[in-house]
């Protein structure tokens, strides 16, 4: 069965850094294309960037660009997010998920990792 399992996450101060990952299994992760997601208390889950099968294409939503970098490793079943410069906004519950090749959308989901950011 598809998982997808989210660690790295943490509490560091404004200006820091952080690198999630995103453990795949239960699919052949190479052939998909991977996105991330957060969702911060009291707001609504919102997108942070994605990243084509072979990393050949990468989006980012406009609050993160030249901030935060998605990468992938298909060999290892594994995707990231390096978060730079970390503001307090950043503070969410951040989840990374599998997009459907077919509907464009993602249909499954991490549980999720807890990234505090400290001003």
């Amino acid at each position: 069965q598809v998982q997808l399992v989210e660690s790295g996450g943490g509490l560091v101060q404004a200006g820091g850094s952080l690198t999630l990952s995103c453990a795949a299994s239960g699919f052949t992760f190479g052939t998909y294309g991977m996105g991330w997601f957060r969702q911060a208390p009291g707001k609504e889950r919102e997108f942070v960037g994605s990243i084509t099968s072979r990393s050949i294409n990468t989006d980012y939503a406009d609050s993160v660009k030249v901030r935060f970098t998605i990468s992938r490793d298909n060999a290892k079943k594994t995707l990231y997010l390096q978060m730079n410069s970390l503001k307090a906004e950043d503070t969410a519950v951040y989840y990374c998920a599998r997009r459907n090749p077919v509907s464009g959308s993602y249909d499954y989901w991490g549980q999720g990792t807890q990234v505090t950011v400290s001003s």
